[in-house]
């Protein structure tokens, strides 16, 4: 554990220092934030067409079931709420990605990595101190940032339109899922930035973890799909499993000779 915790720190001292590393960590939760807030506190035009197209007559399903029992107006704030809530959990896997991609092609380029790998610490020690380092602060930032979301939802929207953000599968998809998707992004991120040697490559191949929620985020908002508790359940018990078998992996093809031997 000693060792871990060594690791943790090391990694947290070195990754920050990068710039780009840390504009991810910082700013994106805030610009994520602010962009929903900053929509609550106008009279969103988009708010409007939609509650023109209820009031008309030309909704479709999708908007039947998302909005049962609500206003037209109020029907469009969900649905606008729905869309800002889901960016969420883009968060937690864009935040750790640069910072778990830079973990071994950064340490390489800075000459960190060779003294590392002559430590007697095991693989498995190795790479769970990195994804600690990674993990933990897309986490605690993603969560620390949808309370403030849901703290300026109650005071620009209403408690109706914050008690929707609270419902259970939004919960379980920040609070359960997210973590897991950390989990993913950071293993994926390991793995390629075990295979490459330069840190760009790794950042924008690790990167792709982060297209299947854009096309969720894509068919959410084109009413192709409605997230619901059975979903999120679903998307949780998917994940968990490819967790599962990138954590083996990763441990399984971070080969420390080989590494060593063909950066040279």
């Amino acid at each position: 554990m000693d060792k871990i915790k060594t690791i943790v720190a090391k990694e947290w001292a070195e990754v920050f220092k990068n710039r780009l590393v840390l504009f991810t960590v910082a700013f994106l939760p805030l610009i994520l934030t602010a962009i929903p807030l900053i929509t609550l506190g106008f009279t969103s035009g988009a708010d409007q067409d939609i509650a023109e197209l209820l009031e008309s007559g030309q909704s479709d399903p999708f908007f039947a079931e998302l909005c049962r029992g609500l206003s037209e107006l109020e029907c469009a704030q969900v649905y606008t709420l729905n869309i800002f809530t889901l960016m969420f959990m883009i968060l937690p896997v864009a935040i750790p990605v640069s910072i778990a991609a830079y973990s071994v092609v950064g340490e390489k380029t800075s000459r960190s990595l060779e003294p590392l790998l002559a430590t007697p610490i095991t693989t498995a020690e190795l790479l769970l101190g990195k994804m600690i380092a990674a993990v933990v602060p897309a986490i605690v930032v993603t969560w620390l940032a949808f309370g403030i979301y849901v703290g300026g939802v109650w005071l620009l929207a209403s408690v109706e339109m914050a008690g929707r953000v609270l419902q259970s599968h939004w919960l379980i998809a920040i609070f359960i899922v997210g973590p897991l998707l950390t989990l993913l992004s950071v293993s994926a991120a390991l793995i390629v930035s075990s295979r490459v040697s330069d840190p760009r490559v790794a950042e924008q191949l690790s990167a792709l973890v982060i297209l299947p929620l854009v096309l969720l985020l894509v068919a959410q908002s084109t009413g192709l799909i409605l997230l619901d508790r059975r979903a999120v359940i679903v998307m949780a018990l998917v994940v968990a499993l490819l967790d599962s078998a990138l954590v083996y992996l990763s441990v399984r093809l971070f080969q420390r000779e080989t590494i060593l031997t063909r950066w040279r």
